[in-house]
């Protein structure tokens, strides 16, 4: 009898929708995220530039990451050392892969919530040491200096808090009143840059490099 053979799978049409957990307690741990306009999670290589220039600052903070997406980026402040954070993601189905990464990963310090970003923050009011900002580039609403202004207004920062964007390239963000630009870099069509809250009262931290 003729056997039917199933035909072969061509790799270039298979998506691996994953994305790996860089260090600490999950490290290698791989979370999943659906298809998605928007839906671009933050590579490894600048996600370890990112947390290096963290590592002083991460533990224990109350992170805040919106356009959370897959999450990894508030995951893996949680995985090196945060304390909680808040992921804040609108679309449905990138929801409920970011719950049941956090049911996967055991991540009771991880509270995922469906709402719009911008709504979101104008109506809580908890407070924040890192806010992490990774917005589809395509959202040409986005202003990333009007949300920063309106964190700080409704006295969502501590003192010493850092707010950490992504941005297309393209884009170059002014020097903003009462903000230090601490480190900024970029790598193909991304540009990431990390500000801090001028303030009197911030707590001084050392950093090197």
């Amino acid at each position: 009898m003729r056997k039917h053979s199933t035909p072969p799978t061509s790799v270039s049409t298979v998506k691996d929708n994953r994305v790996r957990i860089i260090a600490g307690r999950w490290k290698g741990r791989k979370i999943s995220f659906p298809d998605g306009e928007g839906l671009r999670p933050t590579g490894d290589r600048l996600r370890e530039t990112l947390f290096n220039w963290l590592a002083p600052i991460l533990s224990g903070a109350r992170c805040l990451d919106l356009f959370a997406g897959s999450g990894v980026l508030g995951l893996e402040a949680l995985s090196r050392g945060a304390a909680h954070c808040v992921l804040v993601e609108r679309n449905p189905e990138a929801v409920r892969h970011l719950q049941s990464s956090v049911r996967l990963l055991g991540a009771s310090d991880a509270q995922v919530v469906q709402a719009d970003a911008k709504q979101w923050v104008a109506s809580t009011h908890q407070v924040f040491d890192l806010v992490l900002l990774d917005p589809p580039f395509s959202d040409e609403t986005f202003d990333a200096f009007s949300l920063m202004k309106v964190l700080r207004q409704r006295q969502l920062l501590s003192p010493s808090a850092w707010v950490y964007i992504e941005q297309s390239r393209d884009e170059v963000l002014p020097l903003l009143q009462g903000w230090h630009l601490y480190r900024e870099q970029c790598a193909g069509r991304v540009r990431i840059s990390l500000w801090r809250i001028v303030s009197e009262d911030a707590d001084q931290k050392t950093f090197e490099g």
